[in-house]
């Protein structure tokens, strides 16, 4: 029971953080587009795509979870919403902190490579469980 919770909360995140992604995109390809030098938007549209990829790939990791009874791979997903947080979240403002007046947060720039490491942890810890499960 409560590993159903437990997932049940993650697809809510999983879901939210998805329609953030076709958000930011949208906003990014029509607002951002025009108001931004060119490295800032491919920034920006890295954020989404990474947001976008591991939120697809942690609602798989959920799937496979519940089927298989499977708590590492609910630990997966976690560790990709934490990158996603990070990571993207990072981007997104460090590629708009003109535009939003953040120019004094320098200490943003760690944040994501932080986050990309929690999103490696993610995909190892997907492999761990795959190595060490019998899963067909």
């Amino acid at each position: 029971m409560a590993n159903q919770i437990n997932t049940k909360r993650l697809y809510i995140i999983l879901f939210v953080l998805g329609a953030i992604a076709v958000i930011l995109g949208a906003f990014g390809a029509h607002y951002l587009a025009d108001r931004l030098a060119a490295k800032q938007l491919n920034s920006f549209k890295t954020a989404v795509f990474y947001q976008f990829i591991h939120v697809i790939s942690a609602l798989v990791m959920l799937l496979i979870a519940e089927f298989k009874n499977n708590s590492f791979l609910i630990w997966s997903a976690r560790l990709f919403i934490i990158g996603i947080i990070l990571f993207s979240g990072s981007l997104y403002l460090l590629s708009t902190r003109e535009l939003i007046g953040l120019n004094f947060y320098k200490w943003l720039g760690p944040i994501t490579p932080i986050g990309g490491i929690f999103f490696v942890a993610g995909w190892f810890v997907a492999a761990f469980s795959m190595a060490t499960n019998d899963v067909k």
